[in-house]
């Protein structure tokens, strides 16, 4: 089943952002995330096995919506494509990139920093866009000042979110999600601490249910 970017985004509050250095944890740190109740990974593109993870997760965690991130590249999309990822994030926003995604029919989330790239994104029908790198780039006052003059637009801020700060973001009216990495600590992948990363996704999800109190 194919899902829009809108749909895969409002599947879960939080969608891990995930470097994987050993091909052998793609699997179970992907059910463990899924176990706690977020299903949306996005794979990072930052390291050899990225593409192999992908397609270890696609055929292995049924449950998981699997994506590719840190797309620079119409080659690299293609490439994640054919690993099995359902949908696609980039760092930026490329005519050349938006393109490729749309003739894909490829759920595509690309990122903006600035007015201008969100209009450039609009250019090309985008209107769902990651707000990266999101505390760099102004953060919540950014957001609100973004919601005046692209009102349609929503985003899914990353960089520099954790759990001190998440529901300043899952608060505004314009955030569908959040991207971040904590809920996968480097030092709990590589002591395989898969109940811990399950116990760090579930909090997340009970911290954002608690952004419309």
């Amino acid at each position: 089943m194919t899902h829009t970017i809108e749909e895969l985004l409002t599947l879960a509050p939080v969608i891990p952002v995930l470097v994987i250095d050993n091909l052998d944890d793609a699997v179970p740190l992907a059910a463990a995330l899924v176990a706690g109740g977020l299903p949306v990974l996005e794979i990072t593109l930052r390291t050899s096995v990225a593409l192999a993870a992908i397609e270890a997760i696609a055929a292995s965690v049924p449950e998981a919506m699997v994506g590719v991130g840190t797309v620079t590249s119409t080659v690299e999309m293609e490439q994640s494509i054919n690993a099995g990822a359902t949908f696609a994030v980039s760092p930026g926003c490329t005519s050349e990139l938006a393109t490729k995604a749309a003739g894909f029919e490829l759920p595509y989330l690309p990122g903006v920093a600035n007015p201008s790239d969100v209009m450039r994104a609009l250019e090309h029908d985008l209107s769902v866009l990651k707000l990266f790198p999101a505390e760099a780039a102004g953060g919540t006052a950014m957001l609100k000042a973004l919601s005046g003059p692209f009102p349609q637009v929503r985003f899914c801020p990353t960089g520099g979110i954790g759990p001190d700060n998440m529901l300043d973001y899952l608060r505004l009216d314009n955030v569908m999600t959040i991207g971040g990495s904590w809920v996968a600590p480097k030092q709990d992948i590589a002591a395989k601490n898969w109940q811990n990363i399950t116990s760090l996704a579930a909090a997340a999800v009970r911290k954002a249910a608690s952004a419309n109190d």
